[in-house]
């Protein structure tokens, strides 16, 4: 993560005292031109959730203090909009992988968070402060996995929230070509039956472009999660299988 901190001097960014409930935030149209919002406060549920609920999300380094964010452009997918590639499909329709939901959250957090392979990666941002703060949301109801197995082992897979009829993806790993890819197309599909308005994918990138997500305003944005989290949360979960249980 670039270190945006020194960047927004010249910007009024909020500071966030630990553990002060209710939790509380600026209004997002106070974020700086990079979308950083505000600093500190704790990674609790309750405020993780009151962050999501008002278009806010955590995204900071270890040795940083907690970053909240809320980006000017975000990247929304929308669940029957997902781009699949000739490749892609051909992948699907050898059937070569299984898929399951929230069978191993922790384990799917931890292979997010996991050096890539490059030589002297320290991991992703996903720290353990993090780990721990989702694990809580996944038994709290909130947070979800999908799963890709191959040959009966954890190939892929991504994790995120579901509130009201908008799920928040968060990561996303492979271990095998397409592993995540499928693992994005069986979340899109098992969302649209359930209605769901959209994914957001926070940050823009070219990756994501090419799987279908657009970038939209934030005030766009805060329209369309308005009218998703009219609809009631749905915990609990997620107990139906694209494919057969795990081994």
């Amino acid at each position: 993560m670039v270190n945006l901190i020194g960047k927004t001097q010249r910007h009024s960014v909020f500071f966030i005292p630990a553990n002060v409930n209710p939790p509380s935030f600026p209004p997002v149209d106070q974020a700086s031109p990079e979308g950083l919002l505000a600093i500190g406060g704790d990674l609790s549920s309750e405020r993780l959730l009151a962050a999501y609920r008002l278009g806010i999300f955590p995204w900071y380094s270890a040795g940083q203090p907690i970053l909240w964010w809320s980006p000017n452009t975000r990247a929304m997918l929308y669940p029957n909009q997902v781009k699949i590639s000739r490749s892609l499909r051909k992948t699907l329709k050898r059937g070569e992988f299984t898929v399951t939901h929230d069978t191993c959250f922790e384990d799917v957090i931890r292979a997010c968070a996991a050096p890539r392979g490059a030589d002297n990666d320290p991991g992703t941002w996903i720290t353990p402060e993090m780990i721990e703060a989702y694990l809580a949301l996944h038994r709290l109801g909130y947070a979800h996995s999908v799963e890709i197995w191959r040959h009966g082992k954890l190939a892929g897979g991504l994790y995120g929230l579901a509130l009201g009829r908008g799920f928040f993806g968060e990561s996303m790993f492979s271990r095998y070509a397409d592993a995540s890819k499928v693992a994005l197309v069986k979340l899109a599909e098992y969302l649209a039956r359930l209605d769901f308005r959209f994914i957001d994918c926070q940050m823009p990138s070219p990756h994501l472009a090419s799987l279908g997500a657009v970038p939209v305003s934030r005030e766009r944005f805060m329209r369309e999660l308005a009218s998703a989290l009219k609809q009631p949360d749905q915990l609990g979960p997620w107990t139906e299988d694209s494919g057969q249980p795990r081994p």
